[in-house]
C-alpha cells in the first residue's frame, strides 16, 4: 500500500519591464522540508505570459502524477482563469480570441496530471514566498538584460505578434 504523498506548495510570480519588454518568471516549490527555486527570462514578453509560465514550469517540475498542489499567485489573470471557469470556456470555444493560447494549452497538459487548487495573494505585500518569486522573476528578466545577458526570444509571444501583424496587412 502506497503512503499518501505530502501536499506540494507552489508559489509563483512573473514580471516584465515595459510589458512587452524583458521579462522573467520565478517559482518556489515546497514539499515538506524540501524546496526548489525555478526561474527564467526572455528578451521580449508580457507580464501575463510570465505569470502563467511560472505556474507551468512549477507544475512541470513535479516528479510524480496526481500530486496535490496548492498554487499561490498574485496574478488575477491566472487565478481567475481557473477559479472563475474562464479557461474551460476558452477551451470549449476553440481558443478563439484568447491571449496566450500556446501557454494555456501547455498549462492544461500538466494541470490535468495533478489535483491543483489556486489561491490569489496580494502582490508586493510582504508575503515572503511571493517576494522571493518576484525577485527571481525580475533577476531572470529585466535584471539579466540590464547586466548584458542576451535573453532568448519568447517564441510564443513573437508568434502572436507576427499573427497580429499579418491580420493588419
Amino acid at each position: 500500500m502506497d503512503k499518501a504523498r505530502p501536499t506540494i506548495f507552489l508559489f509563483t510570480d512573473g514580471a516584465s519591464s515595459g510589458n512587452p519588454g524583458p521579462g522573467g518568471y520565478g517559482a518556489v516549490l515546497r514539499c515538506g522540508t524540501l524546496e526548489k527555486e525555478l526561474s527564467g527570462g526572455f528578451a521580449r514578453t508580457t507580464n501575463n505570459r510570465m505569470e502563467l509560465l511560472a505556474v507551468i514550469v512549477g507544475l512541470e517540475a513535479i516528479k510524480w502524477d496526481n500530486a496535490v498542489v496548492e498554487v499561490y499567485s498574485d496574478s488575477s489573470y491566472v487565478v481567475n482563469a481557473l477559479n472563475e471557469g474562464w479557461l474551460r470556456d476558452w477551451e470549449r470555444k476553440g481558443w478563439k480570441k484568447v491571449k496566450n493560447p500556446d501557454l494555456w494549452q501547455r498549462f492544461l497538459l500538466v494541470y490535468r496530471r495533478h489535483r491543483v487548487t489556486f489561491h490569489w495573494i496580494k502582490g508586493h505585500a510582504g508575503h515572503p514566498e511571493n517576494e522571493r518569486c518576484d525577485a527571481l522573476a525580475v533577476a531572470a528578466g529585466a535584471g539579466a538584460a540590464a547586466s548584458g545577458v542576451i535573453l532568448p526570444p519568447d517564441a510564443g509571444y513573437e508568434s502572436m505578434m507576427e499573427e497580429k501583424d499579418n491580420t493588419l496587412l
